[in-house]
């Protein structure tokens, strides 16, 4: 009696997945969102004042690191890349337009390259935070050292308000954007920004994670908020 024998069966493949946000990246992204989170939820009140000011520092230190990082750091997070990626954004919407007169004339839908529309609206969101949270934390720090009485009354304090509802502003069209572009192309973009990788077949667009220069942007943070926080008699709030 002769007994057959079958091969294993092979596991299933996995999906190609590759590393489009390395790991520095993706902690300034994070802190950046939870610094301007806590600021802005503390930017009322005498309480929670110490706390709203330290948040504020801590954005001003993350864009150095931004600016820094995006002149001498890799490719893929090089602030050339972002402005170049602008100026993909005017033949961009001319294409969007005629795309969608066309499949109105054809009765059928738009041709729309909505992956190169994803990253322009991703570069200009991310250049419009850059951009703003400059003369935001600097008219915080005027406003905080009430510089503000010897340049004519207590405007610097509307300009830092103005500024922080712009940004609010911008950060609200992003979580918009995002969701509403992972509903349309079926795919969670968000969790780029956690795992920093994307599902398809491809090369890398961030050939190295660098986890250390992560872990050092996180340390430093921290230990920025505990030496404000040993600084202040009573805390920060």
């Amino acid at each position: 009696m002769t007994t057959t024998t079958f091969p294993p069966a092979a596991a299933p493949a996995r999906p190609a997945r590759r590393r489009v946000v390395d790991a520095p990246t993706r902690v300034f992204h994070w802190l950046f969102a939870l610094s301007f989170l806590g600021a802005y939820l503390t930017a009322d009140g005498e309480r929670f004042r110490l706390l709203h000011v330290t948040l504020g520092y801590t954005m001003a230190g993350l864009l150095v690191f931004r600016v820094l990082y995006g002149l001498l750091g890799p490719r893929q997070a090089a602030l050339s890349l972002l402005w170049r990626k602008l100026g993909g954004l005017w033949p961009w919407a001319q294409s969007l337009k005629t795309s969608v007169h066309a499949a109105a004339q054809a009765d059928a839908s738009p041709a729309v390259n909505w992956r190169q529309g994803q990253n322009l609206f991703m570069a200009l969101a991310i250049v419009a935070l850059l951009v703003l949270v400059l003369p935001l934390t600097l008219s915080g720090y005027v406003s905080y050292h009430e510089w503000g009485d010897f340049l004519g009354g207590d405007w610097i304090g509307e300009v830092h308000e103005f500024f922080g509802n712009t940004v609010l502003a911008v950060v609200l069209a992003h979580i918009a954007a995002i969701v509403g572009l992972s509903v349309l192309r079926r795919k969670n973009l968000a969790a780029q920004m956690v795992t920093g990788r994307a599902d398809g077949p491809g090369p890398d667009l961030a050939k190295r994670n660098h986890g250390w220069l992560a872990a050092l942007l996180l340390c430093a943070v921290l230990a920025y908020w505990t030496w404000e926080w040993r600084q202040s008699p009573q805390g920060l709030i």
